[in-house]
């Protein structure tokens, strides 16, 4: 059972520092100041960028405005993930702040889903939710809940409102006492080096034996090529939210503990920088 609320409390309020600059073709009026915000991690970036869009559509041709999206070093930056899972998978080996390019025009179709409004966060969120708790419970703590809870959570989410979302979502992190965990947990794997979205398999918290799967259990499964070779050295930082867990960590305290809002491990696989 979840009871470790300082872990919780600390994922919840960890915040990246982001400046924010438009596009330099973009500049119509005037020089756009940069605009400076402390990101959530657990958010998503058309959640929390309304200041921004303000900020920047002040120098700006009313006519050259249309659906803001961002980008980071020429990759645009998916809106439906969470911010600390790009930042992690893009950013996490270099300086603060965080330096996003804003855009407004040429939106990248072929890379980026639109979102045209908070209502298609809310759904792809909820979806989430939904998945994994198929996944966890099969889908009995969602479909008992009532849709005033469904609101909560997002309202939490979306307010930044700690107590309010986990006034709920702890029934998420619940289990019978005579097993070990959850059915199964709700996993994704990235990985810059391939063209594949994410990683997601079915996998047990724990073995047959009764014993709890660990982190390393899951890697050497699912995604070998994460583990250092034996007998060279690391080539790989496994992080979630910008941390290391230690490979021995068990996976069911991590799905408790180290999930997004989602209910979701979201692991990042980013190589060892060479020297």
């Amino acid at each position: 059972m979840t009871d470790d609320k300082d872990v919780l409390r600390d994922v919840w309020f960890g915040r990246i520092p982001t400046c924010f600059t438009l596009c330099q073709d973009e500049i119509t009026e005037r020089e756009a100041e940069p605009y400076y915000l402390l990101l959530p991690r657990v958010s998503y970036l058309t959640l929390v960028t309304d200041k921004v869009k303000k900020h920047f559509q002040k120098v700006m041709r009313q006519e050259d405005i249309s659906e803001i999206w961002f980008e980071y070093e020429g990759i645009p930056l998916k809106w439906h993930y969470p911010i600390g899972l790009l930042f992690d998978l893009l950013a996490s080996s270099s300086p603060l702040p965080w330096n996003i390019t804003v855009h407004f025009k040429s939106f990248p179709e072929k890379d980026l889903l639109h979102c045209p409004s908070k209502d298609v966060i809310e759904a792809h969120f909820m979806s989430c939710m939904k998945e994994a708790d198929a996944l966890k419970h099969k889908s009995q703590v969602i479909n008992e809940m009532q849709k005033k809870d469904h609101k909560q959570l997002w309202m939490g989410l979306q307010n930044d409102r700690f107590d309010q979302f986990w006034a709920i979502n702890r029934k998420l992190m619940e289990y019978p006492a005579e097993e070990n965990g959850f059915r199964y947990i709700p996993f994704r794997i990235y990985q810059t080096t391939t063209e594949r979205p994410f990683i997601q398999k079915l996998f047990r918290p724990v073995a047959a034996d009764g014993q709890l799967h660990t982190l390393g259990d899951l890697l050497k499964e699912v995604c070998p090529s994460a583990i250092a070779p034996e007998d060279g050295e690391k080539k790989n930082q496994v992080m979630i939210h910008g941390i290391e867990p230690m490979l021995e960590t068990p996976l069911q305290w991590l799905s408790e503990h180290l999930s997004y809002p989602d209910n979701f491990l979201h692991i990042s696989i980013i190589p060892q920088p060479t020297d």
